[in-house]
């Protein structure tokens, strides 16, 4: 799942895994309970997330390496918040090619700024979320611009990127992603 911060990626990918019975693995939701959890991770990112700086790519990318080697993602997964920049999305490629497996679909949530600041205060409200201040939500924006959206770039030439309109409903998206799902499994 790519797109920038309030595109609605987490929802998304939580129906798909479970429409489709595969782990939905956020590095976010992954993050923030390390962070509950108090443990090492959670003291290493949790001043970053506060700042709404991105993990390292070190971390992120050795965090995803242990999670897709998990059983429960041997037969698929859906990735919510990864990859975030080209080394990442590189690493991903490299990680896939060894375990012998792919990306069969890459779900872009296109989504205006305006309309992701106004979900993102929302959300920050809604869930109590104490990193979706205006300042943290202008940078996160900027860096998504900067380093994520050349992700876009590097997928569309797989063949596999599927550009979505996030902002549509939520059943309208679920309504495209089935479509180009369905695609996927059953290829004309």
């Amino acid at each position: 799942m790519l797109g920038p911060q309030g595109a609605g990626k987490g929802t998304q990918a939580k129906r798909i895994a479970r429409e489709y019975r595969v782990p939905h693995i956020s590095t976010g939701e992954m993050f923030r309970a390390a962070i509950a959890e108090k443990s090492q991770l959670g003291r290493e990112v949790e001043p970053l997330l506060a700042a709404g700086l991105l993990v390292p790519d070190d971390v992120t990318i050795d965090l995803i390496r242990h999670r897709l080697g998990e059983s429960d993602a041997a037969e698929g997964f859906v990735l919510d918040g990864f990859p975030r920049n080209l080394a990442q999305a590189e690493a991903l490629d490299v990680l896939l090619s060894k375990l012998g497996r792919g990306l069969d679909a890459i779900l872009f949530l296109d989504l205006p700024d305006e309309v992701a600041i106004g979900r993102l205060l929302r959300r920050a409200v809604e869930e109590n979320r104490r990193d979706d201040t205006p300042e943290v939500i202008a940078d996160r924006l900027r860096t998504y611009h900067e380093r994520t959206e050349p992700i876009v770039e590097h997928y569309r030439v797989t063949g596999r990127l599927v550009p979505l309109h996030a902002e549509r409903s939520i059943d309208e998206v679920w309504t495209e992603i089935q479509d180009a799902l369905g695609r996927v499994e059953d290829p004309v």
